[in-house]
């Protein structure tokens, strides 16, 4: 069978009276079969020296007519311009054309003004297939650079979701924005639809789908813990405000950072009402420290462990609750089938290590915001975008930062703080704390439903009463900023027993993890 490729200038007359002669060639001969490419004038020269250069051929003029060897192993014969193609219709088919010269220029025109004419209704299409408009803010940090290629990947948003990316910051900024930009187009990522800079606050969440909220950047001194806990108000007022305006009704807020997460995520839930339930915080990155340390101790990989669950503010006063910690593919005497697990803490048999050393290490990941930099920030807001999207693992428990809110509850004990009402598991309501969820349908849900995980009043008190405190400094109910103070010095919050008597003796050694 004869394959031939035509390729010409769309307002080529020579081109026209070629394609003629291919369709006639087409449709009275079985084996002679013809495939057209049409160029704008605009570009056909590049084209064609691309083309040429690809293919070490020598040719200049359009059309350019060559053989398709693909069936004897080849790449391709050049045939040449349109007297060559003339000429093999002749030699080996007997068919000419007598096609005048008017009649060539007409067809040329309207080739043109179809190939015009299906450019544009093409793009017309592509506009209609909306992309994905995720808005990345405080752009110039870090974490974004980790977590750009992540979300074009695929993995977060699917295979088949293309998306624009809007890298959001101040205007000092603009300049290292426009680097990130050119960086992420030289990646050249197939879902990418393009990448965008916008320093302009009232221009911010325009048509957002995503919204992930980075650590903002400090523009001015602080003197005081009051002083960070305020300055958190008007940037969260001013993009509250803009998610309400400009954003997507069914907007997804994701917030991450060193300081005040759990606060910042109150406050924008404040501002923007309409979208309360789809504002989250990433709880994800503790989470990941904890099973690493723990996977570390047990000389097995991390992402065997699964159950982990992270209590309480996220970059301040945790709790890490081991209690439903499970262990999978675990190299021992007892084995099993893939899906068959042990309990972590039948396994880790020095309770000292995680009352102290395990503790500390945490300490030191809350306070100094290691849970908030570079991959493991990136990895762990792609991996919540994730679940939020296609479900978290079926009977697999996730921390997630979210609101509290009143629902009847048997694990709520009576709370005495600020006669606070009671939420999910006894937390009071209408601060954003981290709980066990699940993701699936698009959305979240918290499991109230998971036994033996009930919590102290004491340690619950520890947990929330801070968290209270800073939104009502930040709201200007209080003046000054008062920590909650136990007994003990040490507190580290580390459930690792079902049994009362070891859930007191954990209580021993919890620790306060305070940043500022």
């Amino acid at each position: 069978m004869a394959k031939f490729v035509l390729a010409g200038r769309a307002d080529c007359p020579y081109y026209a009276k070629a394609e003629l002669l291919a369709d006639y060639l087409q449709k009275n001969l079985p084996d002679f079969q013809v495939y057209k490419i049409v160029q704008h004038p605009n570009v056909w020269e590049e084209w064609l020296k691309d083309l040429c250069e690809k293919n070490k051929w020598s040719h200049k003029n359009s059309p350019i007519i060559w053989r398709e060897l693909l069936d004897r192993g080849g790449k391709g014969l050049l045939l040449g311009g349109y007297n060559e193609f003339l000429e093999h219709a002749q030699l080996y088919y007997g068919v000419t054309t007598n096609m005048t010269t008017e009649l060539m220029k007409l067809i040329a025109q309207e080739n043109l003004e179809a190939h015009i004419e299906n450019k544009l209704e093409k793009e017309t299409l592509k506009d209609l297939i909306d992309p994905l408009q995720v808005w990345i803010t405080s752009a110039s940090t870090p974490a974004c650079y980790s977590l750009i290629p992540i979300l074009t990947s695929g993995e977060v948003f699917g295979t088949h979701t293309e998306m624009s990316i809007t890298l959001f910051d101040n205007k000092q900024a603009e300049e290292n924005l426009q680097i990130i930009a050119a960086d992420v187009q030289d990646l050249v990522p197939p879902l990418l639809r393009s990448v965008s800079v916008c320093t302009r606050a009232e221009e911010a969440f325009l048509q957002a789908h995503v919204v992930i909220i980075l650590d903002e950047p400090t523009d001015k001194e602080v003197y005081t813990l009051e002083d960070s806990i305020r300055s958190r108000v008007p940037l969260c007022r001013l993009y509250g405000s803009l998610l309400e305006k400009n954003a997507r009704d069914s907007v997804r807020v994701i917030v991450g950072g060193k300081n005040f997460v759990n606060l910042k995520t109150v406050l924008l839930i404040r501002y923007a009402p309409s979208i309360a339930h789809n504002i989250v915080a990433v709880a994800l990155g503790v989470e990941g420290k904890a099973k690493a340390a723990l996977a570390r101790k047990l000389q097995t990989s991390a992402s065997c462990i699964k159950d982990v669950i992270i209590w309480g503010n996220i970059s301040g006063n945790v709790y890490v609750d081991l209690r439903k910690a499970k262990i999978y593919r675990y190299e021992s005497a007892i084995w099993g089938p893939p899906h068959f697990s042990r309990p972590v803490l039948s396994l880790v048999f020095d309770s000292d290590w995680i009352s102290r050393e395990f503790v500390a290490n945490l300490n030191e990941v809350t306070a100094t915001g290691k849970h908030f930099r570079g991959m493991l920030a990136a990895h762990s807001i792609a991996t919540t975008l994730k679940h939020w999207y296609h479900g978290s693992p079926p009977g697999e428990i996730v921390s997630l930062g979210v609101l509290s809110e009143e629902i009847f509850n048997h694990l709520c004990w009576n709370s005495s703080i600020n006669n606070a009402v009671s939420g999910q598991f006894g937390i009071p309501e209408g601060i954003v704390f981290s709980m066990p969820v699940k993701f699936e349908n698009g959305t979240w849900v918290v499991l109230t439903d998971l036994e033996d995980i009930e919590i102290s009043e004491q340690i619950m008190t520890r947990m929330t009463s801070d968290l209270i405190r800073e939104k009502h400094v930040a709201l200007g109910d209080l003046i000054t900023f008062q920590p909650y103070q136990t007994e003990t010095e040490n507190t580290t919050l580390a459930a690792t027993d079902d049994n009362q008597e070891n859930q007191e003796v954990s209580e021993e050694h919890e620790a306060n993890i305070h940043t500022d």
